[in-house]
C-alpha cells in the first residue's frame, strides 16, 4: 500500500472493505464452525456494534481520566464473578492474555530456586506455551487418558516439582471439548501448596447455562477448593466482539500479582492491570452491551439450544459410516475422526460446499480430526451440516488419503530453513502444489497432510514461515 496524496471518501472506503472481504470466511449463519461466534440474534450484534464505536476512542490506559472504563469494567467482571464462583478480576483483550497474566501472577507470588516450572496438560491452549515462553517458565507436558482425552490427576502429581509455580486443567479442553478432573487436580496442587488454573476461555461463560439447561456439568471454577484462578472469554459463548475476556483470581492479593508497575523514568506513573497499555475501550463497551442486551433469560436459551444442537451433531456423526466422535465432550464443542476417511480431506471437501470445518493435527497419540464449535445459531442448520459432513465424507473416501511424494517429509525435516528467504520458501511450497497467499478459500489437504507428518516443533518452524510468505 502506498498512502494517497489525498484523502478518501467514507463510502470509496467502504467499498474497498466490501471487495478485501470477498473471500473471508462468512461471519454468520453458521457454515463457519471455528473463531466466530454467532448467537443468530442480530439486534445483540447491533447493540455490541453500537456500544463499541460509541467507546471506541476511549483509552484504558488511565481509568483516573475515563470512569466509564472502572464502571463498566466492574459490571463486567462482577457478571463473570457472580457466575463463576467469586473472585477479583481483570478484563483483558482474549484468552491469551488471560493466560499470560494468570501465569504471570503465579510464578511471582511462588518464587523458586530454580526455574519455574507449571505442570500443563498436553490438550491445554497453546496459550500456556505462549506465557512460558514470554515469562521464562518451563512447561511439564501431562498426559491424558487415550479415550476420555481428560488429563490424569496422577500424572498431575508426578509433574510437580520444588520449582512448579502453576497446575493447569481444562474447561473444557478445546481439541475434544472435554472437562479435565478440575476438583482432584487442583486438591493435588493445593495440597502442595501450588496454585492452579482452570483455563476456562472456551466453557466459562457456555458451562454453567449448558448445566441450567439439563447437562451434567462437573464443578470446575473458584468454588472448586484448590482453584486459583480461572480465564474467561467473553468473545466466545458471551457472544461479546473480540476480544474481550475475564480473567478471576481467588484473592486480591493473587490478582495484585497480575499487575504491572513502573515510576523508572521522568515521564508519567505507569500502572497497568493488562499486558497493553494504550488500548481501546471498545471491546469493553461491546461486552457490556451484550450481556445487557441478553440478559440470564437469553444466556439460557442460547445454552438450550446449544446443547440441543450439540447432541443432535454428536448422532449424525456418529451414524456417517467411518466417522467416530472422539470422547464424551461435556460443553458444545465437538471432534471426530475416522481411521477409513482422510480428515484433512473431508476438510476441503466441506469447504467446496461452503462449509469451514476445522482441521487438527495429530498430537501425543491423539489422531487427526475434525472440530465443531456448535453455537446458539448452530441448531438451525444442524441438519444441513449433517448431509455435508456426510457427503464430504463420501467424497474424501472416493478422493481417497493425501499422497505426499516420496521422501518429502524427510526432506522437510531436514531442510535448514534459515537458508531460504520468503521468496525462496514461497518457490519451494509452490513445487508441492502448495500456493501461498492467493485468493479464495484455498485447498489445504497437503499442508496439513505435511504438518501432520512432521514433529511438532518442526511444524511450528514450518508454520513461521508460512506466516512470513503470506504477510510478505
Amino acid at each position: 500500500m502506498s498512502l494517497p496524496e489525498q484523502g478518501r471518501g467514507v463510502d470509496e472506503l467502504l467499498a474497498e472493505i466490501t471487495l478485501l472481504k470477498k473471500d473471508d470466511l462468512p461471519l454468520r449463519g453458521g457454515r463457519v464452525t471455528a473463531y466466530v461466534y454467532d448467537t443468530g440474534r442480530p439486534e445483540v450484534h447491533e447493540a455490541a456494534a453500537r456500544a463499541y464505536f460509541e467507546m471506541l476512542e476511549v483509552n484504558t490506559l488511565d481509568p483516573t481520566a475515563f470512569p466509564s472504563v472502572v464502571e463498566m469494567e466492574r459490571q463486567v467482571v462482577g457478571a463473570v464473578a457472580g457466575l463463576l464462583g467469586g473472585g477479583h478480576g481483570i478484563f483483558t483483550s482474549g484468552g491469551t492474555e488471560s493466560i499470560m497474566l494468570a501465569v504471570k501472577a503465579a510464578r511471582d507470588s511462588r518464587r523458586t530456586a530454580g526455574r519455574p516450572r507449571m505442570a500443563v496438560p498436553v490438550t491445554a491452549h497453546p496459550a500456556f506455551h505462549k506465557a512460558a515462553h514470554y515469562l521464562g517458565v518451563v512447561i511439564d507436558p501431562v498426559p491424558v487418558d487415550p479415550v476420555t482425552f481428560r488429563a490424569v490427576p496422577s500424572a498431575v502429581e508426578a509433574a510437580l516439582t520444588e520449582d512448579t509455580i502453576l497446575v493447569v486443567a481444562s474447561a473444557p479442553s478445546y481439541p475434544q471439548g472435554v472437562v479435565d478432573p478440575v476438583a482432584e487436580i487442583a486438591g493435588i496442587a493445593s495440597a502442595r501448596g501450588v496454585p492452579c488454573h482452570v483455563d476456562a476461555c472456551v466453557g466459562g461463560w457456555l458451562l454453567p447455562w449448558l448445566r441450567e439447561a439439563g447437562a451434567a456439568v462437573p464443578p470446575f471454577d473458584l468454588s472448586v477448593p484448590g482453584v486459583t484462578s480461572i480465564s474467561c472469554d467473553l468473545h466466545k459463548f458471551g457472544y461479546a466482539p473480540k476480544g474481550a475476556s475475564v480473567v478471576l483470581f481467588a484473592d486480591a492479593g493473587l490478582r495484585r500479582r497480575a499487575y504491572f508497575a513502573s515510576a523508572s523514568w521522568p515521564g508519567y506513573a505507569v500502572v497497568n492491570a493488562g499486558v497493553q497499555s494504550s488500548k481501546s475501550a471498545g471491546p469493553l463497551g461491546g461486552a457490556w452491551a451484550t450481556l445487557q442486551a441478553l440478559g440470564r433469560e437469553g444466556y439460557l436459551e442460547l445454552g438450550r439450544v446449544t446443547l440441543a444442537a450439540a447432541r443432535r451433531l454428536r448422532e449424525g456423526v456418529a451414524a456417517v459410516p467411518g466417522l467416530r466422535v472422539l470422547g464424551d465432550p461435556d460443553s458444545a464443542l465437538v471432534a471426530f475422526g475416522s481411521d477409513e476417511v482422510d480428515v484433512f480431506a473431508l476438510s476441503d471437501e466441506a469447504r467446496r460446499r461452503g462449509w469451514f470445518l476445522q482441521p487438527q493435527l495429530s498430537y501425543a497419540g491423539i489422531p487427526a480430526n475434525i472440530h465443531v464449535t456448535v453455537t446458539g445459531v448452530t441448531l438451525r442448520g444442524v441438519e444441513a451440516m449433517i448431509e455435508v459432513i456426510a457427503e464430504s465424507a463420501a467424497a474424501a473416501r472416493e478422493r481417497g488419503p493425501v499422497e505426499l511424494p516420496q521422501g518429502l517429509v524427510e526432506l522437510v525435516t531436514e531442510l535448514d530453513l534459515d537458508t531460504l528467504d520468503d521468496t525462496a520458501f514461497g518457490a519451494f511450497a509452490s513445487a508441492l502444489g502448495v500456493e501461498l497467499g492467493g485468493a479464495g478459500q484455498p485447498e489445504m489437504a497437503v499442508v496439513n497432510a505435511v504438518l501432520d507428518a512432521l514433529p511438532a516443533d518442526r511444524r511450528e518452524a514450518v508454520l513461521v514461515r508460512f506466516l512470513s510468505v503470506i504477510y510478505s
